[in-house]
């Protein structure tokens, strides 16, 4: 029994040298590895970074869109559809105020956007701002996390108070669908048609109610507009980016419109019913006479009874052929008629 005992030491002892021994020597290789690299490279000099591409390779960070700006603003062209799902569309800018004293006033306050407040409201305003709300969250923010749902809700909510946009919640989120010019993708892409799951659409509807109960998602700021990581729209460089939460990038407006003195437009409710706008209604056609296709006969202008001579004989007028349909004239003599007596 000593002797197994002394024969299983003896050969944990071997394996514990043959492990020392082979970490010993991947040392040595890495050691080798770093001196070799070293030496390629002479003090002074840094080996180049791999080359970026894609998004990568543009500079985004708060502030880079105002060095890519073009000289003048959007084109004053018509609104801008959002060109996939989530991502925002744009649209052309109105003048900027006159007042020299009002546009420095607006620059010159803070980057935060105010609570929203539905205090003027009525309880349908509420409830349809809601519905809006929860379907612009869910089916543009679904798969976020709740700060990616909050900040979707703010940029909604930013909008109701730019004097860009719709007033309303329902309006901007729906901004576009009479015409497949939709804003946010989803009210023209078919995305309503699928039915929302029961947990996701309640998940949505909190923070629909949070964002209108007065919660400011203070990190995008002001950001009227956002995008995926996987879209870069033809407006990314026009806007300056604020954010970037989960999968989406926030920007808002360069100049005075994306400064909190141009978000001072009060909410008064009127929202309409919830869901993409209808087509605007053609207008009816120019009324005009309908010429029949085929002409009237015209009997001729003759009396009744009156004889027609031919063949050196007087005839009598044939009745005419009666195309009225009415049932033929009744062959009851008229003693008979309305008499109560049967006839034989």
């Amino acid at each position: 029994m000593r002797v197994r005992a002394e024969t299983m030491r003896k050969v944990a002892r071997g394996w514990l040298v043959a492990i020392g021994l082979a970490l010993a020597v991947l040392v040595a290789l890495a050691m080798r590895a770093a001196w070799l690299a070293i030496a390629a490279h002479p003090a002074g000099s840094v080996p180049p970074m791999p080359a970026t591409v894609g998004y990568e390779a543009e500079a985004h960070f708060p502030g880079a869109a105002l060095l890519y700006a073009a000289a003048e603003d959007m084109p004053a062209a018509a609104e801008q559809a959002a060109p996939a799902a989530g991502v925002t569309g744009t649209i052309a800018l109105p003048p900027p105020p006159a007042a020299a004293a009002q546009l420095s006033a607006g620059l010159q306050a803070g980057a935060g956007a105010a609570p929203f407040s539905m205090r003027l409201a009525s309880a349908t305003d509420r409830g349809r701002a809601v519905e809006c709300l929860t379907a612009a969250i869910y089916y543009e923010a679904a798969s976020e996390p709740d700060a990616g749902q909050a900040a979707v809700a703010q940029v909604v909510l930013n909008r109701v108070r730019h004097p860009a946009f719709p007033a309303t919640v329902c309006g901007v989120v729906y901004q576009g669908s009479e015409r497949s010019g939709c804003q946010f993708s989803f009210a023209c892409d078919g995305a309503m048609a699928r039915v929302p799951s029961r947990g996701g659409w309640a998940r949505a509807a909190r923070a629909a109610a949070r964002a209108l109960g007065g919660y400011v998602f203070a990190p995008v700021g002001l950001a009227t507009h956002y995008h995926t990581y996987a879209v870069t729209p033809a407006w990314n460089r026009m806007l300056v980016l604020t954010d970037v939460v989960g999968a989406h990038l926030f920007h808002r407006w360069k100049g005075y419109w994306g400064t909190a003195g141009a978000f001072t437009r009060p909410y008064r409710g009127g929202e309409p019913v919830p869901g993409p706008h209808a087509p605007p209604l053609a207008p009816p056609p120019p009324s005009t006479l309908i010429a029949t296709t085929a002409a009237v006969p015209v009997a001729p202008a003759v009396a009744t009874g009156a004889p027609i001579v031919g063949a050196g004989q007087a005839t009598a007028l044939p009745a005419a052929a009666s195309d009225d349909h009415l049932p033929p004239a009744s062959s009851v003599l008229d003693k008979w008629k309305d008499s109560g007596k049967p006839l034989k």
